[in-house]
Formats: structure tokens, sequence, C-alpha cells
């Protein structure tokens, strides 16, 4: 008798649905309006929950600290037991004479890593990726190859520091000595990728630190003459000799997988789902962790070279590590010979595994095969181990390795000046004409000179 108008108490959207679809019945009508009003809940719970990750930059990497890292790991390749090799007998060869040399190829080597951190950076992608997708099977599997065994040197000069290393501290035998630093450098590499790629940063820096300290301690304990270190920093040469070794030093100043490197390590500084910051903010921010960065290796190297010219000049026996050490203890006493040492073994350590990391993503960009770190580090450890029983004379194997480096320098430097200046590759953050003229300058130099360096050990002048 009694009827009731549902329409009264029907939700105003309830209303605008049925008028636009009349097909709708009134519980019909109610479910829909019920799932939209869910939907925009939804919606605005997301919004809410992206303006405020916006709002908190700091904890997903956006401020400078977050930025920084990659440059430091990729260092390491600038303070291995080749250049200690060379910086200590350049010092005890000529004294401050090429210290001039060591500060323009560390300007160099700021250019070159930033190229490849601005490479990695604006495509996302690694130089060993980018060469992949450019390039047929055949080529690909040649230029993993070259890389390969450009990896394989890399560790040799590594192994056999680390091996001296361990038979100063503790009178290992050398190829003992090899295999407890393949082991440790095997277990650091077990925090590379994903959440602990951070930690693994952490460790690789403080083993940076601790080569600072260990190859600079000398210099408190026997501080040089400012003018005499200002003095070096003309460029001038005395002997033919003098332009051979100032030659392999600069010709040996980059080396081909801290290139390749880099270019993984800006993206990986990212990992385990990570924010990234703006494509700017994050130039902006490698510009300062390259500079840093190779600040600290450079420091570190002029430390070397100017310990050895103040204390080692004119010392016989200091062509070798071991002579290097030996050297030291007779001049500044046993605990800066320990300390050295503890230097050149963080040297090795770190050296290593980063060489290993590289040659594992130069594998997955080239050949798309992402082997398991243990594998990578057995191919390039096996060669080095080798090396070591059977090589009377490990020191004149590092020769040999820098000498095998310095043909794989055109293969990474020439394709990631090529990328750079290409204008659909980097959109607006391409290279200008200034820079890029710069950039050819610096590699022609580079290159020339290693092929001097290659030339002249052929002919055995070097």
């Amino acid at each position: 008798m009694h009827t009731i108008d549902k329409r009264r108490t029907i939700h105003p959207e309830q209303e605008r649905l049925t008028a636009k679809h009349p097909e709708l019945n009134i519980v019909d009508a109610q479910t829909v309006a019920s799932i939209e009003r869910g939907d925009a809940e939804i919606d605005k719970e997301r919004a809410a929950a992206r303006a405020q990750a916006a709002n908190k930059p700091a904890h997903h990497g956006h401020a400078l600290a977050g930025i920084l890292g990659p440059a430091f790991v990729a260092a390491v390749a600038y303070v291995d037991p080749g250049n200690v090799a060379a910086n200590v007998t350049s010092g005890a060869r000529y004294g401050y004479l090429l210290v001039w040399v060591l500060v323009l190829a560390n300007a160099m080597s700021v250019l070159i890593q930033y190229q490849s951190a601005k490479l990695g950076i604006v495509t996302g992608k690694s130089l060993p990726e980018l060469l992949g997708e450019r390039m047929h099977d055949a080529g690909r599997f040649m230029f993993f190859m070259q890389a390969e065994v450009i990896a394989i040197a890399t560790d040799l000069a590594e192994l056999i520091g680390g091996a001296i290393a361990l038979n100063l501290l503790f009178g290992l035998p050398l190829f003992v000595g090899g295999v407890v630093i393949g082991a440790v450098s095997t277990v650091l590499l077990l925090f590379e990728g994903g959440k602990t790629h951070r930690l693994f940063e952490k460790m690789v820096i403080a083993l940076l630190l601790v080569i600072t300290f260990g190859f600079i301690a000398g210099l408190f304990i026997a501080p040089p003459n400012p003018a005499d270190v200002a003095g070096g920093l003309i460029p001038h040469f005395t002997t033919t000799d003098s332009v051979l070794m100032a030659s392999s030093m600069l010709g040996a100043t980059v080396m081909p997988h801290a290139i390749y490197l880099h270019s993984t390590l800006v993206n990986d500084h990212y990992a385990g789902g990570q924010a990234k910051p703006s494509i700017k903010r994050l130039l902006d921010g490698s510009k300062v962790d390259v500079f840093w960065a190779l600040v600290l290796a450079g420091t570190v190297n002029l430390s070397l070279l100017i310990l050895a010219a103040n204390s080692l000049y004119g010392m016989k026996g200091t062509d070798s590590i071991e002579g290097a050490q030996h050297a030291i203890v007779s001049v500044l006493g046993p605990v800066i010979g320990t300390i050295f040492s503890v230097g050149l073994l963080a040297s090795s350590l770190s050296s290593t595994s980063v060489g290993t990391y590289a040659g594992s993503e130069i594998m997955h960009g080239l050949l798309r095969i992402k082997a398991p770190m243990w594998a990578c580090r057995v191919v390039t450890l096996v060669p080095g181990l080798i090396v070591l029983w059977f090589a009377p004379n490990p020191t004149e194997a590092l020769v040999i390795g820098q000498v095998i480096l310095s043909v794989g320098i055109p293969f990474a430097i020439i394709p990631l000046m090529r990328y750079t200046h290409d204008k659909q590759l980097m959109g607006k953050w391409v290279d200008g004409p200034v820079k890029h003229v710069i950039f050819i300058a610096v590699a022609a130099l580079i290159i020339a000179l290693n092929v001097l360096l290659i030339v002249l050990t052929v002919l055995g002048k070097a």
C-alpha cells in the first residue's frame, strides 16, 4: 500500500550513472559507483605515495652524497701494482723530472672517465652493451676476445703485485700468494650487484684509502723539498731514456677496463630498485665524483714518484717492486716498508676485483651472457697463476702485461669518442665541437704513445 520512492535514496553518483547508462538498474548503478569510488581512492593513494617519494630525495640517492662512488671504484685502476712499479722506477731513476707527466696524465684521465660515465648515464647502457648492439655476431665475438685478453693481462699485473706483497709481508711463495689473492678477491666480488652493490663500493673505497695511506706514509717520515717538486712541473726531458719513460707513463694512463666499467658503474649504483635522480643531476654529481676520485688516485701516484725521487734517487735495484720495497726499508725503516707492502696488497685486492667485474660486464654487453662472477674470476685468475708457477721473473711478466694493455686502448677509447659525439644517441647531451676536438686530441696522444711503447718493446728498446 505504501510504496517507497527508491530514486530518493539513490546517491548522486548513481543518478549520474543511470542517466548515462539507462540499461543499468539501481543495483548495477550502486555497484559501478562503488567500484569507481574505490578506483579514485586508489589513484589518490598512488599520487600521495609518488609525492611522498619525490619529497624524500636523500633516501633514494638524489643528494650529492648518494651519487658519489662509481668513479672511486673505477679509480682503483689507476693505482694498481703496475702503476706502483712505473712511478717508483721513474722517481728512482729521474728524480722529480717527470712530475709534470703524471699531472698531465691525471688531467686526461679525468676527461675520459667522465665521458664514460656520461655515456652510461645518458643512454642507460654500458659501452660494451652499445658496442654489442651495433656489431654483427662475428664482430662481437672478436671484440670480446680482445677485451678478454686485456682483462687477463690486467689481472696478471694485479695478481703478481698481490703475490709479491704477501711474499714481502709473510714470506709466502708467489704461487701460494696468488691463490690467496684470488680467493679473497672472489669473496669480495660476492657483494657486487643488487642490493649489496653499495656495500661492494664501500669496501673498494676502503681499500683505496688503505692504498693511499700505505703509499704516502713515507712522505711524512722524509718530507720532500717543495721547491724541487715544483721544479718537476716544468715540462722538459734530459735524456732519450727519460722520453721513453714519459711515453710509458702517459701511454699506460688509461686502462681499457676502467673505460668499459665506468659506464656500467653509474647504472649499477642504483641497482635494487633504487630511484635515480634526473640526468642533469647525475651528470653534475658525476663531475664531482670523477674529479675527487682521480685527484685521490693522482695524489697516490705522485706520492709514489716523489717518495722514490726523495728517498731512492740513484739507488740500484728499484726496477722491480721487491727491489723498491727493500730500498724503502733500508732508507726509511721496516715500519714504512711494511706499510708500503700493506698498500700494495690493498692495491692488488681492489684492482683484481674491479678488473674481474669489468670482464663480467664486457661479456654481458658483447655476448649477452650473464655468467656467474666466480666463473669470470676463474677465467682471469688461472692464466695469472700459471705465470706465477712457471715465470722465473714475475716483474718481466708484469711489463709484458702492461704492453698488452696498450694494445686494447684504441678499442675502448675510439668508440667512446664516437658515441659521445653521436647526436642520435646522446640527444641534447651530445658533445659540442670544442669538447669533441679536445677529446680527439687526448685520444690521439694516448693512442700514439701506446703505439710507440709497443714498437719500442718489440724492438727491445723499452
